[in-house]
């Protein structure tokens, strides 16, 4: 299995540089995605629902106080299989594309991200999960559509 430095490796070096927020919310897609498609997580680190979104903290820790990321030398994008290679494409495919407040702003009005912070104020700090079942459970409903 892949870990979410792997897939931020894999990320930097299809797209080049970009801000840390936005590969944050690129990861988190492709975590997502993967539990559909594959029926399995792509990496085991926890993703968390922060007020600008999902983090994945073992990748904030390496990333803080850099705003735009130009690499990533803790992941090796060898390490993924050529299904996981697979999902995250196709999630650069539909999402690359997009600025990191829009893919920000995407993941406030779906239930994942939602749920995870009921009780919690906007713009409060969190570190509640988002879990795997929330994220498969909500887009796997998507992909029926």
């Amino acid at each position: 299995m892949a870990t979410a430095h792997d897939v931020a490796n894999y990320i930097l070096h299809e797209l080049g540089p970009m801000s840390a927020m936005k590969l944050q919310k690129l990861v988190y897609y492709s975590q997502a995605w993967h539990l559909v498609w594959d029926e399995e997580p792509l990496f085991d680190d926890e993703i968390e629902a922060w007020a600008n979104g999902p983090v994945v903290y073992s990748l904030y820790r390496e990333h803080r106080g850099m705003f735009v990321v130009k690499e990533w030398p803790k992941g090796r994008r060898k390490n993924l299989t050529k299904s996981e290679a697979g999902s995250i494409d196709a999630v650069l495919s539909t999402y690359g594309g997009l600025t990191a407040q829009q893919l920000s702003t995407m993941t406030h009005r779906e239930d994942p991200w939602q749920n995870a912070r009921k009780g919690i104020r906007d713009g409060e700090r969190s570190d509640a999960e988002i879990s795997v079942g929330a994220m498969h459970e909500y887009y796997h409903g998507l992909n029926q559509r």
